[in-house]
């Protein structure tokens, strides 16, 4: 492809206060994921459901993203960006609200849903706002920027969820995110640009229903059929999906803008970012959910404790964004980011070996490196994959990346529930212990190793524009 250039924004000193308040938005949305991950247990028990199954609530929300986020780039470029990030956190805030407001475990999954409605919106559109206004050289810094204020509320999350599960109510949670998202409303209305498109491009209709309806029933099949008893249904969906993902694929082949872009994917550098990133993303996504709930049931912590320990993840995260653009300078994408995660993936696995003897400073310094590795890898995931994306396509190519990262992430979810339910009906157990939770991390750690065959397949001088290494 021959490659256009880039804005050249983001020699202005307003782009960090940009990317702090697009970041605002990620901040809500990371804060509501971790302290939910914390009241699991406790969220279980008033609607009188097992622990396992409220992977419902978290399925619910990554299935919307994973539906959704491929209209997010056409939508920005047809009504603008700013248009559509705020309308995105006007209805995060709504869905919020009905989460707050939820009786049983149905209407918690459907008020998640719609959370994840604006979810889809915001995260992929900020993103491509973001890529739109920064040079290439700066986009690992303003990357880094963006996820900072994102981590923050991820290492706020599990403690501040422990402490409102223990001294509130669960629904405060939720309703947290009223305050953030009218400000971000605001501060989006006031500060941040319309950038969109040029050029229209027709809504592939068609496109959108055979991708949404695929994955819907692909996920609600691996849903259904983590839960063992129901496989009457879980085959016939996953059938279903398979199929009309097959019907997608054909259709897109015919379509000169299709919603999910496959010609993206003769690009070697997107390609392998979205592989290598989707399998690494596989235990990113069952870590929140598994953690927490070995925590509470299997080692007997309170909510208050489980998320001070929890918050360890969070924390190696925070501590690696200022590393991440020296050491890619200095090694480069792909050794960087081959040693780095595997590295990352393995202390992941050791979750599986915690047990009650563990010294729980230990236990935190294992989730501290966990998270400090695997941080790097999506530092380094999120900025590759677009080096060798023509600037007319980055809508596009945003959409496309953001499906397959959060699909990735629901998979998690749903082979780190299948794998626990799995153990535990092996051993005859209604409650998992730590023999069950270890089968979990193992499961997810596994394929998630396997994205080290795609980061060895990187050039070896693949993205050095962008660490600057050329300077």
């Amino acid at each position: 492809m021959t490659k256009t250039p880039r804005t050249q924004e983001a020699a202005a000193p307003g782009y960090r206060r940009i990317c702090l308040i697009i970041a605002s938005a990620l901040f809500m949305e990371n804060m509501d994921a971790t302290v939910l991950a914390t009241a699991v247990p406790t969220m279980a028990r008033d609607f009188h459901v097992s622990a396992p199954s409220m992977s419902m609530a978290f399925t619910a929300y990554l299935l919307a993203l994973a539906i959704f986020i491929p209209a997010s780039g056409r939508a920005a470029d047809r009504w603008g960006a700013k248009n559509v990030f705020r309308i995105a956190l006007v209805v995060f805030t709504a869905g919020s609200l009905c989460c707050a407001l939820s009786p049983n475990l149905p209407v918690l999954a459907t008020a998640r849903f719609a959370q994840g409605l604006g979810g889809a919106m915001m995260t992929p559109v900020g993103r491509l706002l973001l890529l739109r206004t920064v040079s290439k050289r700066d986009l690992i810094a303003a990357t880094s920027w963006l996820l900072m204020p994102g981590l923050i509320g991820q290492i706020a999350g599990p403690p501040l969820g422990g402490l409102i599960v223990s001294y509130v109510d669960w629904r405060w949670i939720f309703w947290i995110n009223l305050p953030v998202g009218v400000l971000g409303s605001y501060l989006v209305a006031r500060f941040i640009p319309d950038v969109r498109d040029a050029e229209q491009r027709s809504f592939d209709l068609r496109g959108f229903l055979y991708s949404g309806a695929a994955l819907t029933a692909l996920l609600f099949g691996l849903e259904a059929g983590g839960r063992g008893s129901e496989l009457g249904v879980a085959v016939p969906l996953l059938i279903v999906g398979t199929g009309l993902g097959a019907l997608y694929v054909r259709h897109a082949s015919r379509n000169p803008h299709p919603i999910l872009d496959l010609a993206l994917l003769r690009v070697p550098t997107f390609r392998l970012a979205l592989i290598g990133g989707s399998l690494t993303r596989i235990t990113q996504g069952a870590h929140p959910f598994l953690l927490p709930l070995m925590m509470q049931l299997a080692f007997g912590l309170k909510a208050s404790q489980s998320g001070l320990i929890t918050m360890g993840t969070a924390l190696g995260t925070f501590t690696m964004k200022g590393l991440a653009a020296p050491i890619l300078r200095r090694w480069g994408f792909r050794s960087s980011m081959t040693i780095f995660g595997t590295l990352g993936v393995c202390s992941y696995a050791v979750c599986g070996l915690f047990r009650p003897g563990w010294p729980m400073p230990l236990v935190f310094a294992v989730l501290v490196t966990s998270g400090f590795f695997l941080s790097f890898q999506f530092t380094a995931y999120n900025t590759i994959a677009y080096d060798e994306i023509d600037n007319h396509l980055m809508s596009s190519a945003t959409s496309f990346y953001a499906t397959f990262q959060q699909l990735s992430m629901s998979l998690g979810v749903l082979v780190g529930a299948t794998a626990l339910h799995v153990s535990m009906a092996l051993g005859g157990r209604a409650t998992p212990v730590f023999r069950d939770f270890s089968a979990a991390f193992w499961t997810v750690t596994a394929i998630s190793l396997c994205a080290i065959f795609a980061n060895l397949s990187f050039h070896a001088h693949a993205g050095r524009e962008m660490s600057g290494a050329d300077s």
